[in-house]
C-alpha cells in the first residue's frame, strides 16, 4: 500500500528516473525493484562491517518493513548481503544486522593517461585487491592502447576468483561519455572519433563504461567523502528520513528515499594536464556534451603563453610551466586562482585535489591553494580544500560498480 497524504508523504513528484516513470505516470517496476535494492545495498557498503538492522534500512529508505525484508532477502540469495551479527537488545528481541559481501562481486577500473597506464580491481567496498601499471605512449594511437588496456585487464583480472561487473576506463578528454566515443583529446588528433567502449566490449567481453579522468575522479573523491560523513548507524530515524529525498515510487510498498542532500565538490586534478571533475547535486555534473570541467583552459593571463589548446594563458600552460622550473608553490596559486573562480560560480562544499603533481608536494598544494580561497572568499563559510582519498583508476572502477548501487 502507498503511503498517502494522510501518512506523511513527501512525494515531489516526478524526480526525472525515465526508466523508473512510463510517459503517462506508469511505473516500470522491474526497474523499481532494482532501483530499491540499489538503495539498500548503497546504504549498506556506506555502513561498513557493523552493518545496518531492517528497521534502520526501512527509515533511511522510507520503504516499509515488509518491502525491506523481501529486497533483503533477494540480496541475500544473490550472495551480495550476510548477518553482521545482532545489535545490543533494547529491551526486546535482539536486531538482526546486515552487512554488504565485499568479496561478492568485483569491477575493473583502467586510468589511460599520457604516458602511463593503471588497472586497478576492486571489491564492492571500494578497497583495491589487484593493480598493475606501466607505461603507455597515448600517442601511439587507439589501437596500440587497447591492447595495453587488455592485457592489463588480464593481469589483475582473477578467473577464479568472483564475477566481474565491468570494466571503467577513465581517458583524457573532451569524449562522449553516452556514445563511449572519444574526442579530440588535445594533442592527440588520431583519437577523435575513435569507438573506445565498443571496441573494449568486444574485446574483453564485458561491459565497458568510459568516461573522463576528471569524472571519475570525482567519482571516487566525493565517493569516499560522501561515506565517511554518511549518518551515524545510531543516529536517530526521523532525523535520518528528513535527510533523504524522493527518487521514485516503490512496488513494494513505499515510496523512496535516498541520501545525498546538497553536498557538492570540485576534483581538480594535475597531473600530465589539468582538469576538473564536478560532483554536483548527488553526482557526476558532464553537461550537455560530456564537455563539462575544461578546467586548465580558462584564460587567466591575457597573452600569456601559448597553450597546446592554441589559446593563450591558459591555468594548464601556467601551472605546468611553474612545475617545470622547479617553482611548485606558484604552480599551487596559480591552480588556487583558477579554483576560486571556479567555487565564486558553483559555491561548493568542498575542493579535492589529485594526480601527480599533487602527490609530488601535497602539503604544498593544500596551504597553496586553500590560501587563495581564502583570500578571495566572498562568504566566511570558505569550501574546505583537502586531498582527494582515491585516485583516477579507483574512480573508474567506481563507474563500473555504478549500476548495482543505483549511482550515476
Amino acid at each position: 500500500m502507498n503511503r498517502g497524504s494522510g501518512s506523511g508523504s513527501r512525494r515531489s513528484g516526478n524526480t526525472g528516473h525515465s526508466d523508473v516513470y512510463g510517459r503517462r505516470g506508469g511505473v516500470n517496476l522491474p526497474a523499481l525493484r532494482g532501483h530499491n535494492d540499489a538503495l539498500v545495498l548503497e546504504l549498506l557498503r556506506a555502513a561498513g562491517p557493523a552493518g545496518l538492522g531492517r528497521t534502520e534500512l526501512a527509515a533511511r529508505t522510507g520503504l516499509t518493513p515488509q518491502a525491506v525484508s523481501k529486497i533483503t532477502a533477494r540480496l541475500g540469495a544473490d550472495g551480495l548481503i550476510a548477518e553482521a551479527g545482532r545489535a545490543a537488545s533494547t529491551g526486546g528481541k535482539p536486531r538482526t544486522l546486515l552487512r554488504l559481501v565485499p568479496d561478492a562481486r568485483h569491477a575493473v577500473g583502467v586510468h589511460l593517461d599520457r604516458d602511463e597506464l593503471l588497472a586497478v580491481r576492486v571489491d564492492l567496498a571500494g578497497r583495491v585487491v589487484a593493480e598493475s601499471g606501466g607505461p603507455l605512449d597515448f600517442g601511439a594511437g587507439p589501437e596500440a592502447a587497447v591492447e595495453a588496456v587488455v592485457r592489463a585487464v588480464a593481469r589483475v583480472r582473477d578467473p577464479s576468483g568472483p564475477p566481474l561487473l565491468g570494466v571503467g576506463v577513465a581517458a583524457p578528454g573532451p569524449l562522449d561519455h553516452r556514445a563511449g566515443v572519444m574526442g579530440r583529446v588535445t594533442g592527440f588528433p588520431s583519437w577523435k572519433d575513435f569507438p573506445l567502449r565498443g571496441v573494449l566490449e568486444g574485446r574483453l567481453g564485458l561491459p565497458v563504461l568510459l568516461d573522463k579522468d576528471t569524472n571519475a575522479g570525482a567519482a571516487a573523491a566525493a565517493g569516499a567523502w560522501l561515506r565517511a560523513t554518511w549518518p551515524d548507524a545510531d543516529a536517530d530515524a526521523d532525523a535520518d528520513a528528513d535527510a533523504f529525498a524522493v527518487r521514485g515510487a516503490d512496488p513494494e510498498g513505499a515510496e523512496v528515499y535516498a541520501g545525498g542532500g546538497a553536498r557538492t565538490c570540485v576534483y581538480l586534478h594535475i597531473g600530465t594536464g589539468l582538469g576538473a571533475g564536478l560532483w554536483l547535486g548527488g553526482g557526476v555534473y558532464r553537461g550537455a556534451r560530456s564537455a563539462a570541467g575544461e578546467f586548465g583552459h580558462q584564460v587567466l593571463l591575457l597573452d600569456g603563453p601559448r597553450c597546446r589548446c592554441g589559446a593563450r594563458g591558459c591555468v594548464e600552460a601556467l601551472c605546468l610551466e611553474a612545475v617545470a622550473r622547479g617553482d611548485v608553490p606558484e604552480a599551487a596559486r596559480i591552480v588556487g586562482e583558477a579554483a576560486a573562480n571556479l567555487v565564486a560560480l558553483l559555491d561548493v562544499d568542498r575542493v579535492l585535489l589529485g594526480g601527480r603533481v599533487v602527490a609530488a608536494a601535497p602539503d604544498v598544494f593544500v596551504a597553496g591553494v586553500g590560501a587563495v580561497l581564502a583570500a578571495r572568499a566572498l562568504d566566511p563559510a570558505r569550501p574546505v580544500v583537502a586531498l582527494a582519498g582515491a585516485g583516477v583508476a579507483e574512480g573508474a572502477a567506481e563507474m563500473a560498480l555504478t549500476p548495482l548501487f543505483g549511482r550515476g
